[in-house]
């Protein structure tokens, strides 16, 4: 098979690795790609969201399966536009991937669907917004209803916290357009987990679960980022309350999208909170989680492009996947001042040194080359992952690489998988 993976990430560089594996692979490319998945693929400079750019390649290189990675092209309309040029795409419509690009859209399909969510209202009136904070008290989450990735959503302590949350997003327009709604609901509790489950519009399979670690500073301080570092599996989710999460959660959604005309097709990525009431839905995104993407693709012991084939054929109904029964870890580096303006163009070095840790991967980020040196050219930039036995292990082999990472403008959280391994009863 001759496949186009879409983005420049470290979940599109963890998605070449994992796509090269495959004996069906015949050639690989990645739009745009960064220097580390140029190692696994050929790059091809379009960006992720060039969609006439992306779709006139892979009918030229007659592409069999174009694998988007970002959600950006998704919203854009690229998987409508390749089915029109006759390619398979693992990837919903843009009709189906407005349970990423609106919160409020996901909220009404949940609500449909009877599926267990936050209470929740929206507004476009910032005024409007602000009373109902005062009427409802804090703790309360407030969620910009369009794309931000990652940054649009802030679980406020107190009500001032929380209007300041509207003032930025409504008013001083610091997400553009898509903070011009939002969406305000009811503050979860309890631990916070990411499920995967891969998609044909009528049937879907669980694709692991992770946790990650989304605020910037240790002990889960400071501002919310893309993420932080992620394990997998979470303590907290038994293989009983994955089968819950697809009956209760999964398949209704699926349900739901084909009554509306949209039957979901791709990775449908839930995020839950594991309330004192169950699990409950907290978002859906329509893609990969990055950093998740890069601690649950070195789990899995199946040949992951049969199954995204399957997906884009409708053929997930009797389809199964096998995973290693090993834990896995990935700690960040980004860019100091991440997620504020950050620094740009120092040189990484002991790439290499840190890959040659037994059980570590290195997925490169915010990369770019130059003068045959890789540079930090992003704010989350290397993605260090590694797996083992246990936990512990996967972490230990993760660190002894980081450690390894020569770059002076970088910084990650020492605390990944810290709480999980207190869980897990090993010592600190």
């Amino acid at each position: 098979m001759r496949v186009l993976v879409v983005g420049s990430g470290g979940r599109e560089h963890a998605l070449c690795w994992a796509i090269l594996a495959s004996p069906l692979l015949s050639r690989l490319w990645c739009a745009p790609g960064n220097p580390g998945t140029a190692a696994c693929a050929e790059n091809v400079p379009i960006a992720a969201t060039d969609i006439p750019a992306l779709v006139a390649f892979a009918v030229e290189n007659k592409v069999d399966l174009v694998m988007p990675g970002p959600e950006a092209p998704l919203v854009l309309g690229l998987a409508d536009a390749l089915d029109r040029a006759g390619i398979a795409c693992c990837g919903p419509t843009a009709a189906a991937a407005r349970l990423e690009g609106s919160k409020s859209f996901t909220k009404e399909v949940a609500d449909a669907a009877g599926i267990p969510t936050a209470r929740w209202e929206r507004f476009e009136d910032a005024d409007a917004a602000r009373d109902f904070i005062r009427r409802r008290g804090a703790p309360i989450v407030v969620k910009a209803d369009g794309l931000a990735a990652g940054k649009g959503v802030v679980v406020a302590a107190t009500e001032a916290e929380a209007e300041a949350a509207v003032a930025e997003f409504m008013e001083a327009g610091v997400l553009g357009d898509s903070g011009k709604a939002v969406v305000i609901e009811e503050c979860l509790t309890g631990p916070e987990v990411s499920v995967f489950a891969l998609c044909d519009g009528a049937h879907a399979i669980f694709l692991g679960a992770a946790a990650d670690h989304k605020r910037v500073g240790e002990g889960d301080t400071g501002p919310n980022t893309g993420g932080m570092g992620a394990i997998s599996p979470p303590p907290d989710f038994p293989p009983a309350l994955a089968e819950e999460v697809m009956a209760r959660i999964i398949r209704p959604t699926l349900a739901e999208m084909a009554a509306r005309g949209a039957p979901f097709r791709g990775i449908l990525y839930a995020g839950l909170m594991l309330t004192g009431e169950g699990a409950k839905l907290i978002e859906f995104n329509v893609r990969f989680g990055d950093p998740e993407c890069q601690a649950l693709l070195p789990r899995l012991q199946s040949d992951l492009l049969p199954a995204l084939a399957a997906a884009c054929d409708g053929e997930l109904a009797d389809f199964d996947l096998r995973w290693r029964d090993e834990a896995s870890i990935v700690v960040v580096m980004a860019a100091r001042g991440y997620p504020g303006a950050y620094a740009k163009g120092g040189v990484i070095g002991g790439l290499d040194r840190a890959a040659a840790v037994p059980g570590a991967l290195v997925f490169q980020a915010g990369t770019r080359a130059e003068g045959g040196a890789v540079v930090a050219d992003g704010g989350r930039v290397l993605g260090i992952a590694a797996t083992g036995p246990d936990l512990r292990a996967a972490h230990a082999a993760a660190y002894r690489a980081v450690a390894l990472i020569d770059w002076t403008d970088g910084f990650c959280r020492r605390d990944i998988g810290a709480v999980a391994l207190a869980r897990l009863g090993f010592p600190a």
